[in-house]
Parts: C-alpha cells; structure tokens; sequence
C-alpha cells in the first residue's frame, strides 16, 4: 500500500465521486478507478458502492475514511515538526558553562532569550570547569559551552570570542594593604598595582600547566618583576572568592563577578587593567550541522554584539 493509494481514496470519498475526485487529483478517471480497485483488492474489502449519481462509502469504507485521515493528520503534525527542526526551532541542545561565565549578564540573557525565541527546544544545563567543558564539547556529550579564555584546543572545536572585560583584584576584607590604604586617605577605587601584591598566596583556578586567563595572569606578573607564590588551585571560581573570603589568599576575577562575596572580599581596580582582560567565549563543534545550534550561536552573537555596543557608549560617555 502507497500513500497514493490512500490519497486517492480519500478524495473520492470526500467528494463521493470519482468523476469530480479525478479531476481534483489532475488525474484520468479509468487510472484512478484502478487504483482504488487495487487498494480494495490488497485490503480484502469492498470500500465504495457504485451508484448511479456517484459512490457511497460501505462499513468497511467508512473505518479506513476515519484511520486515513488520523494518517494524514499525523503526517502534516510530522511534516510541521521536521520543517520546525530544520529552522532550529525544535530539537534539544546541552549547554556547559563556567561559573565566571555564568556570572556575566550576557550568558543567563541568552539562556532566556532562548527559552523564550525556541520554546520548543529543550535546554539540559551543567556547570563545570572549562577544560571539562572543552573535553565534553569534544566528546559531543555538549551542544555548546560558554567558557572565558579556552584551556584546551581539540581538533574540531570552534571558539567564539563574545567580548572582554577587565579584571579585578580580589581581596579579603581584613587585608593589610586595604588597611594601609584606609589609613593614608586613599580612595576606595584607587586602582591596585599586581606589584603590592608580590608577597600574597594566589588562589588560582585553573589547570595547571594549561593556558588561559590565569596562564596571562603568570606571565604578567614575572613581566612585573615577581613569580606569585600560589596558595591554591582550584577548578571553580565561586571557590576561589570563598577561599579569598577566608584569607586564604589574593585572586584576580572578571568584573562581573565583582557582586559575589561582598561580605568577605573586597574588589580593586587594577593597575594592568589594559594588559589582562577576561574573554568570554563560546565553544561549539564547527562540524555539527543541527539547526538548533546554528539559533543558539546566531543568537549569541546578536546578544554579545548589543553588550558591546553598551560597553562602547557607556566608554565615549
């Protein structure tokens, strides 16, 4: 049986005519009789009788008229679906994040913008560190990972730079430097030199020995003359400001994670704020052909071209 055969059959027992349902298929009537004649031969039952002005459905007729039109039904819902997963409007995608990433604006903005643009496509979340993400992204357990400097460079993988911010100087609260500077009348957002921080621990988050934002960080401060001691390395950077929040050492974070803490760590401005910045990036396979996909990063850099656009307006103001 042919979706013809079925297509013919419902347009002659719709118009309960062959004559009229030949001409609305564009077809001859002796061919569409044979068809129909064929259909009824394969099914085992007669499904019209002849009548002199026309046919009328029998019993059996009746149920294959109910069950093709369910088909058809069906067909067009599934016809609908592919058109939409061919637009990207429908599909699923698995989205990594980083949570310095998460804590700028623009990630969670074009998580909702999705949400909101493709509600047919199903979002699954998780946060890891970047290299984790890199790796999963490679391994294609993740549609897309949005990451700040990438730390790993698997063939296949593609990295999107958004945009950059500055760094900032975290600090604990009770830090001598910050009671230094209260005590000589210096301005709160007196930018810090990396210098005054020479003999702090670190808390890095990072991979040792990979490259990225805190690989910058290093070689900035051997160029400023010193090799920071490192306290700790850590794998997330919500670990980090709760390990500076401690006292356990000194960090450097993006600016948009300068809200974080606030009751345990202080946020300075940085002398070398023009030579270290911090990327915020998005990796995906450049092989990977679903649509739903292709949305998410068109629509990602739609979102990131508008946030620069702001940061260059709120500069020449």
């Amino acid at each position: 049986m042919e979706l013809r055969h079925l297509r013919y059959f419902l347009a002659v027992a719709e118009t309960g005519s062959v004559t009229r349902a030949a001409e609305q298929l564009g077809i001859q009537q002796p061919p569409l009789s044979q068809q129909l004649k064929a259909l009824e031969t394969e099914l085992g039952v007669t499904l019209f009788e002849r009548q002199p002005r026309g046919v009328a459905l029998t019993p059996a007729g009746t149920a294959l008229l109910d069950d093709t039109r369910d088909l058809f039904a069906r067909i067009d819902r599934m016809r609908t679906r592919m058109q939409r997963m061919a637009r990207g409007d429908e599909g699923a995608l698995a989205i990594g994040f980083t949570s310095s990433a998460a804590a700028h604006k623009l990630t969670p903005e074009v998580l909702r913008a999705c949400r909101r643009q493709f509600p047919r496509v199903a979002l699954s979340l998780s946060e890891c560190n970047a290299a984790e993400a890199i790796e999963q992204l490679a391994d294609g357990k993740l549609s897309a990972a949005f990451v700040r400097a990438p730390v790993l460079y698997p063939d296949g993988v593609q990295f999107d730079l958004l945009l950059e911010e500055e760094l900032v100087i975290a600090l604990p609260l009770d830090h001598p430097l910050l009671r230094k500077r209260s005590a000589a009348g210096v301005a709160a957002h007196t930018p810090v030199s990396l210098r005054e921080l020479a003999d702090d621990p670190f808390i890095l988050v990072r991979r040792p020995g990979a490259p990225g934002m805190y690989g910058d960080l290093l070689r900035e401060c051997e160029a400023l003359g010193f090799s920071p001691r490192i306290g700790a390395e850590v794998e997330r950077m919500l670990t980090n400001l709760n390990l500076v929040a401690a006292g356990a050492g000194v960090s450097v974070v993006p600016a948009s994670m300068a809200g974080l803490n606030r009751h345990g760590v202080a946020y300075c401005r940085m002398v070398e704020v023009d030579r270290l910045r911090a990327p915020l990036t998005l990796g995906y396979r450049a092989a990977d052909q679903d649509p739903a996909l292709a949305a998410l990063v068109a629509l990602t850099h739609r979102i990131a071209t508008r946030h620069r656009k702001r940061g260059e307006e709120a500069i020449s103001q």
